[in-house]
């Protein structure tokens, strides 16, 4: 892993347009569980399997089993930054790091600095109600004692996430291809990348160093011009800007 390391150090030395891609695994280091691992989402026991129960058809089914979800998975709001989370933001401020496109919707990245995120699928800290627009903080839809959290004008208020069903935001797809496409070095982080749409952005790369680091295997990994199968944290926050 040492030379994995050295050799990340001499990519981010040597190039000064890089974007990072992230995903769950970027923020499980902040005690944010993903949907895959062991201990993640997927493998945890509710009435429907998580990716039901954060369908666009459920949430307009069941609007109350999806935020008992939502409120009791979903709205980590007491989470820090972790190593990767400050390492990219200070990556950002030196002007090496261009963008980060984004798979998480904790808004993790903002709350360590970092001020270009694309946040693909949406961000619990945006809220709006479904019949006049107005807008909710996570706090609010955290601390709301109703099953489903309500407007003062009576409407339900939707978290601007990207729900299973529905379409990615084209304004974001566009800026990620356009980072990607423009990027010298693209660094793949904590993600599976087994969630498409996102996923199939990496296909826009054409630059100098893809770099993948994740603790398990990607299908980009035979591709990758390095390759670090250690987490991501202890990878990035060991980085000299």
């Amino acid at each position: 892993m040492e030379d994995g390391k050295k050799q990340l150090q001499e990519i981010v030395d040597e190039c000064n347009n890089l974007v990072f891609f992230g995903g769950a695994g970027v923020s499980t280091e902040s005690g944010i569980p993903d949907f895959r691992s062991v201990d993640g989402l997927y493998h945890m026991k509710y009435d429907y399997p998580p990716e039901t129960i954060l369908s666009h058809t459920f949430f307009k089914r069941h609007p109350e089993e999806f935020y008992r979800f939502y409120r009791d998975k979903m709205l980590i709001l007491d989470a820090k930054p972790n190593a990767a989370h400050y390492k990219l933001a200070e990556l950002e401020e030196k002007g090496k790091l261009k963008a980060i496109v984004t798979q998480n919707i904790d808004g993790l990245h903002q709350k360590a600095g970092s001020k270009h995120v694309l946040e693909l699928h949406g961000s619990i800290h945006r809220n709006y109600c479904m019949r006049c627009a107005k807008f909710y903080d996570a706090e609010y839809m955290l601390k709301s004692r109703e099953p489903v959290p309500r407007c003062t004008c009576g409407g339900v208020i939707k978290p601007d996430v990207v729900l299973y069903e529905e379409g990615l935001d084209t304004a974001t797809i566009d800026a990620s291809i356009r980072a990607i496409r423009e990027a010298e070095v693209l660094i793949i982080g904590g993600t599976s990348l087994a969630v498409y749409p996102a996923a199939g952005l990496i296909d826009y790369f054409n630059g100098k160093y893809l770099v993948v680091i994740n603790k398990s295997p990607t299908p980009r990994d035979r591709q990758a011009d390095l390759l670090i199968s250690e987490p991501i944290g202890e990878v990035l926050g060991g980085l000299h800007v």
